[in-house]
């Protein structure tokens, strides 16, 4: 068990008041809030070495660079990546997928087919846009039900062999659901397609083993874990890291320069060309310590807890109309209230103190499936409460009464 009070004082915004009224944070999908473990990383840092890594020989710089580099390992160990060489930093999910795609350019021409589900965000859907209008790729979508599922009977049927690269979420942000990655990665490896798995959404709350599932990228933004933003990782394994040509030009990423010719760095540098965000790596190293030291089953445990009984709570208002019904799911609720429109709704639970996310949500084609122009999404977290959900519920009772 959780103990939810002592955690949330770890988290010193939630004290916060916002419009006079305690502060109730159910926009963790978009962002989670940062707890002082972290923040005190982050002050030691720049309080006390701060430096360039990997160049100096000076005690800061190498305090930095053991830090950082340290960073690398816990998230290496926390997603089971084989080699702490195979994970990249990057500036965050969106950074890593598109140093994939622009790495594609290299492996797909005219006529070949990218598959894409049809619950991705925009930074799982542009990139690939981009790619194939590079390459003359096809780019095909894997379709899904009323329910917010896949729907892989139309997924095998999509796969031949033509398609060179697989691209899903772990978690849809818009809709909660948990897609079957399992099942996924190895149909598409048995027609040669390599997979990429975008696990912002899923990270925080699934334990991720990327040797098990055999993917061949993952991806990863440390302030949906609890982290700073600015900072994220791509896994990548081993054999195709070496095979994509570097993303960017610069300092860090050479092995020699000259003007006749350069050679680029050994992995994981080939990919991280100039002075990086140091303090970012390291914090979202300390962000991996903190999880670990609560547990992800039992975040799991208490985060599905906290779904159930919104679901419940919520679903006696009048005109609630739930998107995204799968069984398999995070602690993501996304709805509309019949008449009244998702950013009047959001407007007005601000004014209560409740932060929730309206919109889109960077997920426009999901919007148009349902032929709504956007949601209300809560969602939620370990330091969340049901005394919180029960306000919730109040503050949308009240609002709906003052819209409809």
């Amino acid at each position: 068990m959780l103990d939810i009070a002592t955690i949330r004082k770890d988290f010193p915004i939630l004290n916060r008041k916002v419009n006079g009224n305690p502060l109730v944070y159910f926009d963790n999908a978009a962002t989670s809030q940062t707890p002082k473990q972290v923040i005190d990383t982050i002050v030691d840092y720049y309080s006390r070495y701060n430096a360039n890594i990997h160049r100096g020989v000076h005690a800061l710089a190498q305090e930095a660079t053991e830090a950082y580099e340290g960073g690398r390992k816990k998230i290496q160990q926390f997603f089971n990546a084989a080699h702490a060489h195979e994970i990249i930093f990057t500036s965050g999910t969106t950074h890593s997928i598109n140093l994939v795609a622009n790495g594609f350019t290299a492996f797909v021409g005219k006529g070949d087919e990218i598959l894409v589900s049809a619950m991705e965000h925009h930074s799982n859907i542009v990139p690939w846009q981009m790619l194939c209008e590079r390459t003359g790729a096809v780019l095909k979508v894997i379709p899904m039900d009323q329910d917010g599922v896949l729907v892989m009977e139309e997924y095998e049927n999509l796969l031949s062999d033509k398609t060179k690269l697989v691209v899903c979420n772990h978690v849809s942000n818009a809709l909660g659901t948990i897609n079957p990655i399992e099942e996924i990665i190895p149909m598409a490896h048995e027609v040669g397609a390599a997979v990429l798995v975008d696990g912002a959404q899923s990270s925080p709350h699934l334990k991720v083993d990327v040797q098990r599932l055999d993917v061949d990228f993952y991806t990863a933004s440390a302030h949906k874990l609890y982290g700073p933003t600015g900072i994220g990782m791509l896994y990548g394994k081993q054999e195709w890291l070496k095979k994509l040509p570097p993303y960017q030009g610069g300092g860090e990423m050479i092995a020699e320069v000259t003007f006749a010719k350069t050679t680029y760095a050994d992995l994981p540098y080939k990919f991280e060309a100039g002075t990086p965000n140091i303090c970012g790596g390291i914090a979202f190293g300390a962000a991996i310590d903190y999880l670990n030291s609560i547990g992800l089953e039992a975040i799991d445990r208490y985060e599905h807890e906290l779904l159930a009984y919104a679901t419940e709570k919520l679903s006696r208002i009048e005109g609630m109309q739930f998107y995204g019904k799968a069984k398999q799911k995070t602690a993501v609720i996304s709805f509309n209230i019949r008449g009244v429109h998702p950013y009047d709704m959001g407007t007005l639970l601000d004014k209560m103190g409740i932060a929730v996310r309206t919109g889109h949500h960077c997920a426009q084609p999901v919007m148009d499936f349902f032929q709504i122009p956007g949601t209300i999404r809560a969602s939620f977290s370990f330091y969340n409460t049901k005394e919180e959900i029960d306000r919730f519920a109040e503050a949308l009772e009240r609002a709906r009464q003052m819209l409809v």
